[in-house]
Parts: structure tokens; C-alpha cells; sequence
């Protein structure tokens, strides 16, 4: 009778798995476009029948969106709600099976498999370049100089910092004793991560050549999802807790927009009476003002004709110089507060994706005390003792 049982129910198992069948979309090139939302991706999925499945994960949202593969031949589109997931086989050239899977970035459980004190208050240095100065401790032994990057995500050690203050050189002793280049893809693994008193578990420590001037490394904002964090400049503070702070008077409550995953807010720019409003990524790791968009510019019809304070020349990873402008831009509101006398860089090229976004400097977020509730994607803003501070003008 046992075994009779058990028959049917392993029937009834594979009857049930039998009747899940993947939908199939047909390819003949391994580039795919994906559109995310409103944000498009030319070609910047590429197939690989060796992953299964391959993950992409959708930009982060807490609202339910379409996502939509575009093969050279075929198309499909996939609804994704916040913790969920969907998967498909894209067939290549009639013979590959790409096992293709599209995962919301809200998780069921959000934030990294971390130990994280219910109010956790971490002290910082902001440093004479805007960089909010955290202490990270490696395994208990390598102790890193980091900066928290709303901008950023992950873990990120620099390249320089890697061979002289870390061990994750370990498993490559010639590199080590400098007889070889180190591989950077080849990391020894870490076991844990402290800041503070908060401890993550097995992080992914991941090799960069971008970080603020004079850290070693950067910490991206997806470490605190699913937590509130609260900046405070007057007592150069961090604090991660679960909850919004009950004494939250003089704070001034906004919606948290993502765009591309990266957390941004509105700002409104008043040049008479004529008002520019648009996006801002919260890019707290840069030294600057804020960055103004080329193609936000010529939708907005923003003022071309402004003070130039500085002509600058820029440099990328690829050795390609790009020359730029410091501009006084008029007056920006920003947390229902009027900043005065802001400068900004004016870049040309529109920025990828088919939103065009700004970006904001620690030399304007300095300004506010912030609360950041990644729960339920809200900001909430207070002016500080830096509200009126100068500006940076280089």
C-alpha cells in the first residue's frame, strides 16, 4: 500500500512539472534588446546557452511593470511584480536553449544575508572631497577607508587597494610578490564584512578602478535595502534601523523614484517665471554640485546663456578627453528648499537609457540631514549646519 502511494504521488509530481512548459521565443543573432519599463537597452543582452538559467535582473521598482526581450526575430513580455520571477527559453539558431529568467530586484526578502543591529549608528568622516568616510573591516583583519555611494551598488575595492591592504590576493602568491599582474577576476573569497556593528555574511567583494578621492573603495545603497538609513551631518552619523525615526519634526517627506535601480529624486530649477524641473540621481560619492543632462537640457529649453565659471577638461577610463562647463545655474529647489548660488557641470552626451537623468553631488546633499526608507521608497529632508556653506567651484 506504501508503495502504491508513493507511486501515485511521484505521478502526480511529474504530471505536475509535465504541465509547466517554458514559453519559447526563437533567435538567430545572441544580442538582444530588452525594455525595462520605459528604459530601452539596445543590444546589451547578450544570449549564453552555458548559463541556466541566465538571470536578468529588472531595474528595481516597487510597482508592477512589463519587460520585454527583443530577439532579431521574436519578442516576448514577461509582467514582473515585486518578488517575483519568470522563466523562458530563447531558442538560437534552432539548436541552443538559452534558459532565460526575469527577476524582479525587490525580493520577497529584501537586503544581503547580513546581522544587522535593530538601530545601528555608524560615525563618519566627510572628507574635504564631500566622501562619506566609513570603516570596513574585512575577515577581522584588512580595514578599509570607504565611501557610502547612493549612486553605487555592492561592495567595491579598488584596484591600488587591493594588493596593500587586503588579502584577497591570497590565492595568487606570484601577484602577491609582485613577480605577475594580479587577476582581478580571481579574488580569494571573503567571509565576512563589518561596519559598525553590522556584519554581512559571504559578501561579493568585486574590483573597481573608481572611487572617491582617497578611499579605497565604495559601498552602494543595495547593502540597506529593505532597511531605513539616516544621515546626519550635524553629528556625522549613520544610522540603520527598521523603522522611521518617531522624532522626524522639521523633516520634509518625498517619493523615492528609481531609475535604472538607482535611487533619485525631483529637483525644480526658478530662473524668473519659468520653472525646470527633472530627475536627480543621488550620486554622493561625487565631489561635485550637481551634473546637468544634454538631452534633459534641450527638452527643458533650460537657459543657455549662463555664467561660465570654469572651462574643464575630463578624462575617461579609455584615455578620451572631454571638455566641459562649470555653469551658475539659477536658483534649485530641492527637499522644499531654495539652494542659492550652486554651480553645475553641463555634460553633452545624453546619458544611457531613455530617461534622461541629472545628478547630484555630495556638495548639494551635504546640505540636508537625510532619512532614507528603502521599506517603502520614500526620502525625508532637513537643511543642516551646511545648508549655507560655500559651494565648490573646481
Amino acid at each position: 500500500m506504501k508503495a502504491l502511494y508513493s507511486l501515485i504521488l511521484l505521478f502526480a509530481c511529474y504530471h505536475s512539472v509535465a504541465q509547466k512548459v517554458l514559453p519559447v521565443i526563437k533567435a538567430t543573432s545572441n544580442k538582444v534588446t530588452i525594455k525595462d519599463g520605459a528604459e530601452v537597452d539596445k543590444n546589451g543582452w547578450t544570449l549564453s546557452p552555458r548559463v541556466k538559467p541566465d538571470v536578468y535582473t529588472a531595474y528595481r521598482t516597487r510597482e508592477t511593470k512589463y519587460v520585454t526581450f527583443h530577439t532579431d526575430v521574436d519578442s516576448i513580455k514577461v509582467k514582473v511584480k515585486p518578488g517575483t520571477q519568470y522563466d523562458f527559453i530563447i531558442l538560437l539558431n534552432g539548436k541552443d536553449s538559452c534558459y532565460t529568467r526575469v527577476a524582479s530586484a525587490v525580493q520577497p526578502q529584501t537586503g544581503k544575508s547580513a546581522t544587522i543591529t535593530r538601530n545601528d549608528t555608524i560615525p563618519f568622516v566627510l572628507t574635504s572631497y564631500n566622501a562619506i568616510n566609513l570603516r570596513a573591516i574585512l575577515d577581522r583583519r584588512d580595514t578599509l577607508d570607504v565611501h557610502f555611494d547612493l549612486s553605487s551598488y555592492g561592495f567595491h575595492v579598488t584596484r591600488e587597494a587591493i594588493p596593500v591592504k587586503t588579502h584577497l590576493l591570497a590565492d595568487q602568491p606570484d601577484a602577491m610578490a609582485g613577480k605577475v599582474k594580479p587577476n582581478y577576476n580571481r579574488l580569494a573569497p571573503v567571509s565576512q564584512l563589518q561596519i559598525g556593528t553590522s556584519i554581512w555574511h559571504n559578501p561579493e567583494v568585486l574590483p573597481t578602478a573608481l572611487a572617491a578621492h582617497g578611499m579605497d573603495g565604495r559601498l552602494g545603497w543595495t547593502w540597506f535595502d529593505g532597511k531605513v538609513i539616516s544621515l546626519n551631518y550635524d553629528d556625522n552619523q549613520l544610522v540603520i534601523s527598521d523603522v522611521v525615526p518617531r522624532n522626524i519634526k522639521g523633516y520634509k517627506k518625498e517619493k523615492l523614484v528609481f531609475i535604472r535601480s538607482l535611487p533619485c529624486v525631483k529637483g525644480v530649477f526658478t530662473a524668473g517665471n519659468q520653472t525646470y524641473q527633472g530627475y536627480f540621481s543621488m550620486d554622493n560619492g561625487s565631489e561635485q554640485s550637481m551634473i546637468l543632462d544634454g538631452a534633459w537640457r534641450q527638452q527643458q529649453h533650460f537657459p543657455e546663456n549662463l555664467n561660465v565659471l570654469k572651462i574643464l577638461v575630463l578624462h575617461d577610463g579609455g584615455g578620451n578627453e572631454y571638455k566641459t562647463k562649470l555653469v551658475q545655474v539659477p536658483p534649485f529647489t530641492l527637499g522644499g528648499k531654495q539652494l542659492n548660488g550652486a554651480p553645475a557641470l553641463l555634460i553633452g552626451e545624453r546619458n544611457p537609457g531613455a530617461t534622461p537623468v541629472n545628478f547630484l553631488g555630495n556638495d548639494v546633499l551635504k546640505r540636508f540631514n537625510l532619512i532614507i526608507d528603502f521599506k517603502h521608497d520614500v526620502i525625508y529632508w532637513k537643511p543642516n549646519r551646511l545648508f549655507d556653506a560655500d559651494y565648490r567651484k573646481a
